[in-house]
């Protein structure tokens, strides 16, 4: 097994390991909780071994919007046919944030992909917050935001491609509302980092509309400096499982006229504490 680090702070490839095997999955863990995004290259899995590897960090989370895998409800499908425009995913955002107690991470599986492009772009929550000034720290403790996903997966998006096309549905269940630090302490690394998210995160609570959209697009434009960044290039069968606690992810539609076809599983997470 060989681990070689994709940037200086953020994301590693995994080689040479099978992540069916226990004698891996120790130093797996460990990797993922030092580089928050880790690809593991060239697995040959079935749905059953994914939705196994998933349950070794936790309970599987059922997604109430994307279309499930028909043989297996577990995983949710990530789809992008040749003749569609529209990408799943292509905001800046972290996964079930919206929900009282977000997601850990998410395993994502390359079933089809095109030629080149389809990457997914990570960034950092903890090296963003590091890169803040001591003052502007101060001005963000005890803040908390709110975070929904009735604007992203609701009735307002209805006349979406991604809905039309049977992609994402269920918009009668998008009721969520979550208050989140602004800041959290990482339950596995300590670090801090940011938690917010250009996607989910609607307004800062107890800030006029205008002070919230000030903070939070300051936070925004900063979260996306491209030295918090790493980016995955799959190849069929890569898996790669990222930390919603620690990263935002948006995924990079520039392969129009080809299939990209994906399986994912999210992993339940715990309460967040306020750093």
């Amino acid at each position: 097994m060989q681990l070689v680090p994709l940037t200086g702070g953020l994301g590693a490839e995994i080689f040479g390991a099978d992540l069916r095997r226990d004698e891996n999955f120790a130093a797996i863990s460990e990797a993922f909780t030092r580089y928050s995004v880790i690809t593991l290259r060239h697995q040959d899995i079935t749905p059953d071994d994914h939705l196994a590897f998933a349950r070794r960090f936790g309970q599987v989370n059922v997604n109430r919007f994307f279309k499930a895998l028909d043989s297996h409800p577990e995983i949710a499908t990530v789809l992008k046919e040749p003749d569609q425009t529209q990408a799943i995913g292509e905001l800046w955002h972290t996964d079930h944030s919206y929900d009282e107690t977000p997601a850990m991470g998410s395993i994502l599986h390359a079933i089809e992909v095109p030629p080149c492009g389809g990457d997914t772009v990570f960034a950092s929550m903890a090296m963003a917050y590091d890169e803040l000034s001591p003052r502007f720290r101060q001005l963000l403790e005890g803040l908390c935001a709110w975070h929904s996903s009735r604007h992203a997966f609701g009735a307002g998006q209805q006349e979406a491609e991604s809905v039309k096309t049977g992609r994402i549905g269920n918009a009668a269940a998008a009721t969520q509302d979550a208050l989140h630090p602004v800041v959290i302490v990482h339950p596995l690394s300590g670090r801090k980092c940011i938690y917010v998210n250009p996607d989910f995160t609607t307004h800062i609570d107890g800030l006029s509309g205008p002070e919230s959209d000030a903070i939070l697009g300051f936070l925004y434009a900063h979260c996306q400096r491209p030295e918090f960044q790493c980016r995955v290039r799959w190849h069929k069968g890569d898996v790669t499982m990222w930390d919603n606690r620690a990263t935002w992810h948006k995924a990079i539609n520039d392969y129009h006229g080809h299939r990209r076809y994906m399986h994912r599983v999210t992993v339940e997470g715990c309460p967040l504490t306020m750093a």
